[in-house]
């Protein structure tokens, strides 16, 4: 059975990675859907994958301007929207205490937790009542590696404003959660100080179950939670990391 029948979700960053394989779900399971990305031929590649019931908006979740065109235009297209997904915030660049620059701190929060943020406030009043909203966090927000101080905090930042807004929406039944995975097999994390084999090898031995997620292991969750399965889930944090949030400390 379709859980998302007759449903309108907006996915920041789907063109790759969690975002497309969420936006693939949440298609499979009956939803029309919305997808953003900041490169508009990736963007026209996912939507020509994820078929009719796909449409691409180009948008800069960093730019706030960007975030409200973008919800005027989901509101001319569908009215009202029905799940949110804050993806769009991956954005991490190591620098130790000490040395992190106003760069990098605007860099990383500007996405990460302005984007977020400015993202949900500009939706919230196209969220249908009993709408569901999912913020993409991090195990990050709560273990911490050395010169990660910024995305760390950035995520953590997001999951505090979560659960205000959980709180604060909750008399028009909208459901506000915050995943939070370990390393998922994504383009992203073979880019920057991670662009190294010999790192993923080591951090791999270090996994419960010696691997990274998959983006379609993070989406199933995603779609469980923007489902009516989960309609008295709000407020919450869930780790998906196959336990090594709290097995032992990761260690680059």
């Amino acid at each position: 059975m379709e859980k998302l029948t007759g449903k309108v979700a907006v996915v920041t960053g789907g063109s790759s990675g969690i975002g497309f394989a969420t936006a693939h779900e949440f298609i499979k399971q009956g939803a029309k859907v919305v997808i953003t990305g900041r490169n508009q031929e990736s963007l026209d590649k996912a939507v020509k994958e994820l078929g009719n019931n796909a449409i691409g908006i180009r948008a800069d979740a960093s730019n706030v301007k960007e975030s409200e065109k973008l919800a005027e235009q989901a509101k001319s297209i569908f009215g009202k929207i029905d799940i949110l997904l804050v993806n769009a915030g991956g954005v991490e660049v190591f620098e130790p205490i000490g040395q992190i620059t106003e760069e990098t701190f605007d860099t990383v929060a500007g996405v990460n937790f302005k984007g977020a943020v400015f993202t949900t406030e500009k939706f919230v009043p196209l969220l249908s009542d009993g709408a569901s909203v999912i913020h993409l966090a991090s195990v990050s927000a709560f273990s911490f590696n050395a010169g990660n101080a910024i995305y760390s905090a950035s995520k953590a930042a997001l999951v505090a404003y979560s659960k205000n807004a959980a709180i604060e929406l909750a008399d028009r039944k909208i459901r506000v959660n915050v995943v939070e995975p370990a390393l998922t097999e994504t383009p992203g994390i073979h880019k920057g100080a991670f662009a190294n084999d010999e790192i993923h090898t080591h951090v791999k031995t270090l996994m419960p179950f010696k691997r990274y997620g998959q983006p379609e292991e993070i989406a199933k969750l995603i779609t469980f939670l923007a489902s009516d399965d989960a309609s008295f889930i709000s407020g919450a944090e869930i780790t998906i990391d196959s336990g090594a949030s709290i097995n032992v400390p990761l260690k680059f």
